[in-house]
């Protein structure tokens, strides 16, 4: 079964290398030699990390001349946003009305211990 592209985008940015390449691609378009020059894994290993990256519609990649650099494919990011935009309005508007009780409780009650559960069962 195949994952919806929300779940693959989540799953290929879960690794941090691949995090710190699409932070890398935001400032330019990179070869896989470019991505590779700061980590201490082989070319092929960067390669599967784009690949991932590729597979989940983060990056692309073009030919120009001899050169096959990556872009990054902002449109990804929309779909993030949307997502977590959503449950962040949700989260906020509990917090509203969590904040609206509160400030309709009279200042001056005083807290109560919590009620403890009746005893009950065999052999008391």
């Amino acid at each position: 079964m195949a994952a919806d592209p929300l779940s693959r985008v989540f799953s290929a940015l879960a690794d941090p290398t691949r995090r710190d390449m699409v932070a890398r691609l935001t400032v330019s378009d990179a070869t896989v030699n470019e991505l590779a020059e700061p980590y201490d894994v082989t070319v092929q290993a960067v390669s599967k990390h784009l690949k991932v990256l590729a597979d989940a519609g983060l990056v692309s990649r073009t030919r120009q001349a001899q050169r096959r650099p990556a872009h990054l494919e902002t449109e990804v990011f929309d779909l993030m946003t949307k997502w977590i935009e959503r449950y962040q309005r949700r989260a906020e508007e509990r917090y509203r009305r969590l904040d609206d009780v509160l400030a309709s409780m009279p200042d001056d009650v005083e807290p109560t211990a919590p009620r403890q559960p009746p005893k009950t069962g065999a052999g008391t």
